[in-house]
């Protein structure tokens, strides 16, 4: 029977050290400064609701056409029709 003190130790063989990043990479990947303490400041919850197709329709076309997203103006609405309880 054969140890360990019997074999020879393996060595492990050096990998090197790791590629720089592209700068092309980083700038796509670079977050604005601003935009990354504003993502942190806002925390967000998921609300799902069920609507007719033709409900949906008329929400995407009505964001479109006052040239935001159908989240946001949901959001205003939401906050208009149910403000923050004021102590």
């Amino acid at each position: 029977m054969t140890g360990a003190a019997d074999s020879p130790k393996r060595r492990r063989a050096p990998i090197g050290r790791r590629p720089a990043a592209d700068p092309a990479t980083a700038w796509v990947h670079r977050e604005d400064a601003a935009a990354a303490q504003a993502k942190a400041a806002v925390f967000t919850a998921r609300l799902t609701i069920d609507v007719t197709p033709a409900q949906r329709g008329r929400i995407k076309v009505i964001a479109f056409q006052r040239g935001v997203t159908a989240a946001d103006m949901l959001r205003e609405l939401l906050e208009r029709e149910y403000p923050e309880a004021r102590p």
